[in-house]
C-alpha cells in the first residue's frame, strides 16, 4: 500500500513576516509571492521530508481569498490562522505533518498533535530546491 504524502502546512503570516522586505505595504501580494515560491517544494519536499508532499498555505486577514495554484492549496482562515492550522493538523489522520512557523505558541499547539515544526527559512525563496 502506498504511503500517504506528508502534509506540510505553511503559516503564511509568520513566514511572510519573517523578512522585513516591505510585505506590510501589500500583504495580499506578499502572500501570493510566497504561494508561488512554494510550488517547487510540493514535488521536492523539505529537508528531512522527501517529496512529493501535500502543501497547504494558510492565509488570514488581507491575504484571505488568494487562489490555490498547482502544487499549493490555499486555505483562508475565517478567523485566526493559527486556529485553522491546529484544526488542519488535528484532522490529518495518521499521516505525517510538518508545520512551517516560528510562532512558539503555535508550535506547542501543533506538536500536541504530533506534528513536526520547521522554521520559515526552510521555505523562503532563497531556499528553493
Amino acid at each position: 500500500m502506498p504511503t500517504e504524502r506528508t502534509l506540510v502546512i505553511v503559516d503564511a503570516a509568520n513566514v511572510v513576516g519573517s523578512v522585513p522586505d516591505g510585505w506590510w505595504r501589500d500583504r495580499r501580494g506578499a502572500a501570493e509571492r510566497l504561494r508561488d515560491s512554494l510550488v517547487p517544494f510540493a514535488a521536492a519536499g523539505l529537508p528531512g521530508c522527501p517529496g512529493p508532499v501535500e502543501l497547504v498555505l494558510v492565509v488570514e486577514g488581507a491575504a484571505r481569498g488568494i487562489g490555490s495554484v498547482p502544487g499549493v492549496r490555499v486555505e483562508s482562515a475565517s478567523g485566526s490562522g493559527d486556529d485553522l492550522i491546529v484544526e488542519l493538523t488535528g484532522a490529518r489522520g495518521e499521516r505525517a505533518c510538518v508545520v512551517v512557523t516560528a510562532d512558539r505558541e503555535l508550535r506547542r499547539r501543533v506538536m500536541e498533535y504530533g506534528a513536526r515544526c520547521v522554521g520559515p527559512r526552510t521555505v523562503r525563496p532563497s531556499r528553493t530546491p
